[in-house]
């Protein structure tokens, strides 16, 4: 019996294989209408060609297409294994991460899973600044780099010790000397420590591009100081900042001596710098210094000579050793008015916590605590203010209290946070800091993510009364995809799966939720719509609890949803600070405490002993819930934060 059914297992193998014909991608192919050729289901089409899982075809690939007699293909438990040691034994290569460059936006480009990008970079989240080295496929690196320099490539790693070949080396000659491989070496590091270019590093270590870089191996480099590293002419730099004034001449390492009247200096890379570094030196965006500096967008190289942009004095800290920080809750004490003291008295609890684990390491801190009432009295709170004796303003909550502490404090510059209020007539104040993160920021992230997976199908986004977020949608996408098919809805319910015209079939439809109160009756719809068509694809701009409650139906339709805030239970930090609060009141935290958390114990570890906050700002941070990634709203306006969570359910 046994032996039988192995014989009719291989039997179906080999009809399965035989009755499989393939096709080749042309131009305006996509999985839909491929599916639709054939008479196939997309996600039939994908089983098939699993390379393609994401969605993404390049003209010239061959699909695999089932005829009506296919049998499903049988993946035999040896020919896993085989798949596993082909990979294993793929060939490693690095690129330079260039500016704008995402996780997500590798995975696309160079048609990796996130899962397998990560493996390749453990420590990928805290290397994502530009010019880090991102490990990938060369196979991979080659078909899609597109331009983008490549800085290593590697052998893969051994499963089995080998060996150290013995190195012969080869006396230097004049114009070469001899290099020591060090652990941490590449060939980016190498080509630019000595002034090479990588190509001249190759002819001069014949092998070298083969057998890759080893620790402890002696290389030959040549002696020449300066270089050409693509078209450009990196001149020997001082080992101090080389700061200039508009004349793109180097006269002075003096950052303060800078030409009056110019509107920007000029700073000459030195090696080890990274543009985070400059923007974050300089109190620049990164898109400010990418607008004066276009060769930015190739990689950055030392020697470069780059302009920049000059910014209104930074905020000085007040005289005395202490920070001195007011917090301005709406605890309505003086107005006998209780409709936010709750929320006030919360977020308090988690400020308090921040500020007492701040003190003690070591932060000197002055922290006065001011009811901000409400909008009627909002001004006698402004009274018990000393903008003379004032370094930083946590609060208010509400947008017009947020101006009149602008207003107030105008003359001083002192910096103000606004925990909740984020609106355009905001962004003018260049001392103001909004933690909020706006709808646009999460539509056009949902926008970026619909088009991702888009292949002709019929997207319903649903909306609230006031359909602001999914117009903002539809007009995203009539721009992003072809031939859009969009339909604004008021409810879930309105949606309803396609209908293929050839097959008579239901074709799936991709439905986009644009508010935050109907997260429910949106699961329960495109569960049952999952169930009618293969394929459906969900979106939400907004978190609802129901999400977490069913996840199983929903990764079925590869729910992706946007938050602001999440907690990771399993992390270190969270589960110290998670500890510490319930230690301190007997009960986990509450929405606004975590808010005032991760507000209060961000703000403070950007500042320094100068109380120079906004030199800090283009630092990336999680705190307790929160992700925190400011950019300036315009040249000189306010710190906007842009940060989110992206959920994605997969089955």
């Amino acid at each position: 019996m046994i032996k039988r059914f192995f014989i009719l297992s291989s039997l179906c193998m080999v009809l399965g294989v035989s009755a499989q014909k393939s096709h080749t991608v042309v131009q305006g192919d996509n999985p839909y209408n491929i599916a639709k050729k054939y008479g196939m289901t997309v996600d039939e089409l994908l089983k098939l060609n699993p390379k393609h899982k994401d969605g993404k075809l390049a003209i010239g690939d061959v699909l695999t297409i089932k005829s009506e007699k296919a049998a499903t293909p049988v993946v035999t438990k040896a020919a896993v294994v085989e798949k596993a040691k082909t990979t294993s034994s793929t060939s490693l290569g690095k690129i330079v991460l260039q500016p704008k460059q995402t996780i997500y936006g590798i995975t696309k480009q160079y048609r990796i899973s996130e899962s397998d990008l990560r493996k390749l970079n453990p420590e990928l989240d805290s290397h994502m600044k530009i010019g880090d080295e991102i490990t990938l496929p060369l196979a991979s690196i080659k078909k899609y780099a597109d331009g983008q320099q490549v800085i290593a490539t590697e052998k893969p790693a051994e499963t089995t010790p080998v060996e150290k070949p013995v190195v012969t080396t080869t006396p230097a000659s004049a114009d070469t000397e001899s290099y020591v491989i060090q652990a941490k070496d590449n060939y980016y590091r190498i080509t630019k420590q000595f002034g090479i270019t990588q190509q001249d590093l190759y002819a001069l270590n014949p092998g070298l591009e083969e057998n890759g870089l080893k620790p402890g191996e002696t290389i030959k480099i040549k002696k020449s100081t300066t270089t050409t590293t693509d078209s450009v002419v990196a001149e020997p730099v001082n080992p101090k900042a080389k700061m200039d004034s508009g004349n793109e001449k180097s006269s002075s390492t003096n950052t303060s001596n800078v030409v009056a009247g110019d509107d920007y200096v000029t700073y000459t890379v030195q090696q080890g710098d990274t543009v985070f570094s400059i923007v974050n030196r300089f109190g620049v965006s990164i898109d400010e210094l990418i607008a004066l500096n276009p060769d930015l967008s190739h990689g950055l190289k030392t020697g470069m000579v780059l302009r920049i942009k000059k910014q209104d004095a930074a905020y000085i800290k007040k005289n005395g050793d202490a920070l001195s920080v007011i917090l301005m809750l709406p605890f309505g004490y003086s107005t006998n008015e209780t409709q936010y003291r709750a929320m006030a008295l919360d977020f308090l609890t988690g400020a308090k916590l921040a500020i007492e684990r701040n003190a003690r390491g070591g932060q000197k801190l002055d922290v006065k605590i001011v009811d901000s009432g409400n909008e009627a009295s909002f001004k006698n709170s402004l009274t018990q203010i000393n903008p003379d004796n004032t370094d930083l303003i946590i609060g208010p909550f509400f947008k017009s209290n947020v101006i009149d502490v602008l207003d107030f404090t105008k003359n001083q510059k002192i910096p103000v946070v606004a925990p909740f209020a984020n609106t355009p007539e905001l962004y003018n104040y260049n001392n103001l800091i909004i933690v909020e993160t706006n709808n646009q920021t999460y539509a056009d992230k949902i926008i970026e993510e619909v088009k991702s997976v888009y292949s002709d199908q019929k997207i319903y986004v649903v909306a609230d009364t006031k359909k602001e977020n999914a117009n903002y949608i539809k007009a995203g996408l009539e721009k992003a995809v072809k031939n859009p098919n969009i339909v604004i809805v008021n409810s879930p319910s309105d949606i309803q799966v396609d209908q293929n015209m050839m097959t008579g079939q239901a074709a799936p439809v991709i439905a986009v939720l644009a508010n935050d109160d109907m997260g429910e009756a949106f699961a329960n719809k495109i569960i049952a719509l999952s169930k009618e068509a293969q394929g459906v694809k969900a979106f939400s701009m907004f978190y609802s609890p129901v999400f977490e409650k069913k996840v199983d139906e929903l990764s079925q339709v590869n729910l992706v949803y946007l938050m602001d805030r999440k907690i990771n239970t399993d992390g270190n930090f969270e589960k110290e600070i998670l500890a510490a609060y319930k230690t301190k009141y007997c009960k986990t935290p509450p929405k606004y405490a975590i808010v005032g958390f991760d507000v209060v114990n961000d703000m403070l570890t950007r500042e320094n002993k100068k109380g120079e906050i906004f030199k800090q700002m283009n630092k990336v941070q999680t705190q307790l819930a929160t992700k925190f990634e400011f950019v300036k709203s315009k040249a000189n306006g306010a710190y906007v934060n842009t940060g989110y969570r992206v959920i994605r359910l997969v089955p």
